[in-house]
């Protein structure tokens, strides 16, 4: 699917035809009426989720790496040199914990699932109409704790929630949240009721980072159980991420779910994809729009809502923070 590749760089662009209110009223039709909803699901949804990567929540968490190390989001962070790997899992512990454990910051996920519960009816082999599947870049499994169906899901850049070998030796990926846990009561933080990332905190209410260790200890690092080299996370930043059994399974649950309703009225809505990664969400969306005359294509993107201009007749772009626009409709 290349037909659109580089389409932002021409004339071919259209934001859209329809006033805002209008917008609305269109998308909330086409979650009423279309025979499945396919979400393809970028950063800029969990932003608008509140996992924001910067600011005052990672002060409150990293305050003492920022303060030693100079880097001012959890981002930055997580590509840091650390001098060892007691130090980099300290960071790295927290950085997973609170964007893929605790508790969402916000109802933005859940009510996207609101908006398409009660399609999950049948196996991804045998369709029925008024159905869903997510297809998303972002590796904070907000998704499955909303509630939508693990089989209906693609998490296709990898999960915060697994680690995989650092060679990697073999191609299987392993569950971190126990020993990540331990890592971070060892720093000396406490896990809440509610899942909350407890830090001790000053009588201002700041956290007090003297009462944190900035190193977990030797024992909890890990490593592959297989030939002895360190874990890392299971990340699509370069050619050693381990597509596992999982990653292949939820690949073809898409493309067969896809295949499934290829000539159905389906309704593409594109979350927070940002222009500098279109080729696994947006330029897809807008191909499969083009071949299926009964399809339809949402872009809801504060700043980047726009789409083809030959299928701008079937396309919804709204301009606006996607929290406000779920929220609204």
């Amino acid at each position: 699917m290349s037909e659109y590749v580089n389409a932002e760089k021409n004339s071919d662009i259209s934001t859209g035809k329809d006033a805002y209110n209008d917008q609305m009223m269109r998308l909330k039709n086409e979650l009423e009426t279309a025979d499945a909803v396919v979400i393809g699901a970028g950063i800029g949804l969990s932003i608008s989720a509140g996992l924001i990567y910067s600011g005052e929540r990672f002060n409150r968490y990293f305050g003492d790496f920022s303060d030693k190390y100079g880097f001012r989001d959890m981002y930055s962070g997580g590509f840091y040199p650390y001098g060892s790997l007691e130090e980099q899992w300290a960071f790295w512990s927290r950085y997973i914990y609170i964007n893929r454990f605790a508790r969402p910051v916000n109802n933005v996920y859940d009510r996207l699932y609101e908006l398409v519960d009660g399609r999950d009816k049948g196996d991804i082999a045998n369709q029925p109409r008024k159905d869903y599947f997510v297809i998303t870049t972002n590796v904070d499994h907000q998704f499955k704790k909303a509630g939508f169906s693990k089989r209906r899901i693609f998490y296709s850049q990898g999960d915060f929630g697994l680690w995989q070998c650092r060679k990697p030796c073999h191609k299987r990926t392993y569950d971190n949240k126990d020993k990540v846990i331990k890592m971070l009561v060892a720093q000396g933080f406490a896990i809440g009721e509610d899942r909350e990332l407890i830090t001790p905190v000053k009588e201002n209410g700041e956290t007090d980072f003297d009462k944190l260790s900035m190193t977990v200890p030797s024992g909890l690092v890990p490593y592959c159980p297989v030939c002895g080299e360190p874990m890392v996370m299971n990340l699509n930043t370069d050619s050693t991420f381990v597509e596992d059994d999982g990653w292949y399974e939820a690949s073809g649950n898409y493309s067969e779910f896809l295949d499934s309703c290829k000539d159905l009225h389906v309704l593409f809505i594109e979350l927070g994809v940002g222009s500098k990664t279109p080729a696994m969400i947006k330029y897809p969306f807008w191909n499969l729009v083009r071949e299926n005359e009964n399809a339809v294509y949402c872009c809801i993107n504060k700043g980047e809502a726009y789409c083809p201009k030959d299928i701008e007749d079937r396309s919804i772009c709204i301009d606006a923070d996607i929290g406000e626009v779920i929220n609204g409709i």
